[in-house]
């Protein structure tokens, strides 16, 4: 009978320990593994799919004149088993129409009529578009005959929309600059899990698009270059011959090349000169298209080798204000991101042609370009550069809903900032600017929104948001780094990364994924991180005797699973350091003791987290005689 309950006991506490080990699955996520698009081991499920687009796209500005005007050709390929009666169309410019929904204030200069469509054809058939009515920034139209699975859909969109005053993400950076990103209407992601993708775009979300061919033609005047996404197709039709020979030429030299000056736009030497010219480009397998454009700014270029098997290169221009001073080293320190991301973190070669920083206000990230706002302390424009470009592996590389879960791309870009950082300057250094500028606000923040799960979607937060998609993620990204190594995260992460490289990966393929790679059960580590209100406080509880030396008993208050630092001073004046792995947290997530191999007296103990700085440091310290306070949570 007791050895029947003993086992019965142990059964249970198995149980329930495997319970705990399992992650949080909301209905719809659960469906998805249910139908085989995802796999328990963090792979595509043997079903999985994704629909995509074929985009042919004109578009005519002709600055001072705000009004933006233009048309396109869309095949859509619906590879899903589903029969589609619908199809969501997103006019992400109505964000600019007074009245929609919004996270925060608009000015005079910000608001505008929005995008207006002035014919909208579906397999030949005229439709009435929905300007005027529904939601703002997407529109479900019923289809004039069901979209069978793995059949196509050709649909027409002529279109106009008046560019803001204000530049933010996109608009009119002064009289004769312009910056158009979102500036097309667009067939919504359709996916595995969720259906069409219908969030609001309320200037907060950011990208969630599928990976689609584009063709993009682009009519301005001349004298006025033209940068965008893809590649320029006719350099020598809208460029003067020299002009174009320095392009090509800049393809090749890790030289910086001054393409256009001030002085050659002024003098009207650049541009092919026609009344307008009409700039070509093409860019495949890219979840979106962005242009600048201007008359006056000036062009610099060079490339760097992005894969040294290959000896690859990446094309590496910028375009700005001739007076920014930290935008003529915008080339060089986009040279040494593309090099460095590409060899060390993530690692993985750079996989676009080109990376085109270009000056605007937002810094902001788009494929194969940053519109970047000019900044006084160099150091910082060099940060924010590198933060834009490492968001073409999170989320260009792979299509991340962003919208929903931006830690999947915050939090990794935020953790390639500090690791580049800790090369352009010293560690000290980029540790400190990290801690200002991504964890204080939060740890030193006690309130309620600040500790809700980082798995929180983002879409459905307004305070905390900032938090949940940078400092958290980013830290609990470097605490597993910590904790598997260099070399095993970085297996781990290319594993991920491989699996889903052109698809649209959710939380839970990076936990299956970095646990099936790594050979190790990590969902102790995610469910600590992601779906808690944990946060960082760690304090000395007790100093004693132990088995083999002394052990120091650490109480995890705050409850993350982070690494830390025991400092030991001892009688005779020496001391050490012994660095934890978050691995001390495995079995015992709120109290942990670290054993000293020694006999020497201690005389002082203390915490030290660097970057994983601490709520409360006044229980960090032990010495003997010191009161513990015993924290209770």
């Amino acid at each position: 009978m007791i050895r029947s309950l003993s086992a019965a006991l142990l059964l249970s506490a198995a149980c329930l320990s495997a319970q705990a080990q399992s992650l949080y699955m909301p209905r719809d996520i659960q469906q998805a593994f249910k139908k085989e698009t995802r796999s328990p081991d963090g792979r595509p499920g043997k079903k999985y799919w994704q629909n995509t687009a074929r985009y042919s796209i004109k578009v005519q500005a002709l600055p001072p004149d705000r009004n933006i005007k233009g048309s396109e050709q869309i095949t859509y390929f619906n590879n899903s088993p589903d029969t589609l009666k619908r199809i969501v169309i997103r006019v992400i410019q109505n964000i600019h129409k007074p009245g929609v929904t919004r996270n925060g204030d608009a000015s005079e200069q910000y608001l505008t009529s929005g995008l207006q469509v002035d014919t909208f054809t579906v397999a030949g058939k005229t439709l009435p578009f929905p300007n005027n009515t529904g939601q703002a920034t997407w529109k479900t139209i019923s289809l004039p005959k069901p979209l069978m699975p793995h059949d196509s859909v050709r649909m027409s969109v002529a279109w106009h929309f008046p560019l803001s005053v204000e530049s933010g993400r996109e608009g009119m950076i002064d009289k004769t600059t312009f910056f158009l990103a979102y500036f097309y209407p667009r067939v919504s992601v359709y996916d595995d899990y969720n259906g069409w993708d219908r969030l609001d775009f309320t200037d907060a979300q950011e990208f969630y698009n599928d990976f689609n061919n584009y063709t993009l033609q682009v009519k301005v005047p001349a004298n006025y270059v033209v940068w965008s996404t893809g590649t320029l197709l006719n350099p020598q039709e809208v460029l003067q011959a020299p002009f174009a020979q320095r392009l090509a030429q800049s393809m090749t030299s890790d030289a910086v090349m001054h393409i256009a000056t001030a002085d050659d736009l002024a003098k009207h030497r650049v541009t092919a000169q026609q009344k307008v010219n009409i700039w070509k480009w093409r860019a495949n397998n890219i979840s979106d298209m962005t242009v600048g454009l201007s008359d006056h700014y000036v062009w610099d270029a060079a490339s760097v080798v992005v894969d040294d098997a290959t000896k690859r290169r990446a094309s590496v221009q910028a375009a700005y204000a001739d007076s920014t001073v930290d935008f003529r080293q915008a080339v060089k320190n986009a040279q040494y991101s593309l090099g460095w991301f590409s060899r060390n973190w993530p690692g993985v070669p750079y996989p676009f042609e080109k990376m085109t920083v270009f000056q605007g206000f937002a810094d902001m990230e788009y494929p194969m370009m940053v519109n970047d706002s000019p900044q006084s302390d160099l150091g910082f424009a060099q940060l924010v550069e590198d933060h834009e470009i490492a968001h073409t592996w999170f989320p260009f590389y792979m299509g991340i809903n962003e919208s929903r879960y931006a830690f999947m791309d915050e939090g990794w870009a935020t953790t390639w900032e500090l690791l580049i950082g800790r090369t352009e300057k010293s560690v000290e250094a980029a540790d400190k600017f990290y801690k200002q500028f991504r964890v204080n606000g939060w740890i030193h923040d006690p309130s309620s929104s600040q500790d809700l799960p980082i798995i929180t979607p983002a879409s459905e937060l307004r305070r905390g948001y900032g938090n949940n998609a940078y400092g958290k993620p980013s830290l609990s990204y470097l605490a597993l780094k910590d904790m598997l190594g260099d070399e095993l995260f970085k297996k781990s992460l290319h594993e991920y990364m491989d699996r889903w490289h052109g698809k649209h990966p959710i939380p839970w393929d990076f936990f299956n994924s970095f646990t099936s790679a790594s050979g190790q059960d990590l969902n102790w580590f995610f469910n600590n991180w992601f779906f808690t209100n944990n946060y960082i406080d760690l304090a000395v509880e007790k100093v004693g005797k132990a088995k083999k030396g002394q052990g120091i008993t650490i109480n995890n208050i705050g409850g993350f699973a982070v690494p830390f630092d025991v400092k030991v001073t001892y009688a005779d004046g020496s001391n050490e350091v012994l660095h934890q792995s978050p691995a001390i947290w495995r079995a015992d997530q709120r109290h942990a003791t670290v054993v000293v191999p020694t006999k020497k007296t201690i005389q002082s103990v203390e915490l030290t987290g660097g970057i994983f700085m601490d709520a409360d440091e006044k229980n960090n310290k032990w010495t003997p005689g010191k009161q513990i306070t015993q924290v209770i949570r």
